[in-house]
């Protein structure tokens, strides 16, 4: 299954040090992000993908072993992304 961030224009994101912040002008809504998700949102920016590669590129920032708790963790923030309607099946 492949994931994409929304419509390119609606999200205006900012970041100061750790934080991250995200405004959806189709939904007026603002959402404090963690480094984690933010990265992925930054990623489905720029091109649709799977969770087994945005799992890989995390890991890879984190140097984290990827495993399947790491590829379970990557789907949690995905399904949580997809609530706050940052991103859609693509």
């Amino acid at each position: 299954m492949m994931w994409q961030a929304i419509s390119g224009d609606a999200l205006h994101i900012r970041f100061w040090n750790d934080e991250f912040v995200v405004y959806n002008s189709l939904s007026g809504d603002t959402h404090l992000l963690g480094a984690s998700a933010a990265h992925i949102l930054l990623k489905l920016q720029h091109t649709a993908s799977d969770v087994a590669t945005l799992a890989a590129s995390l890991a890879s920032l984190m140097q984290a072993e990827m495993d399947d708790e790491f590829l379970s963790q990557t789907e949690q923030l995905l399904a949580g992304l997809g609530k706050l309607a940052l991103i859609e099946h693509s």
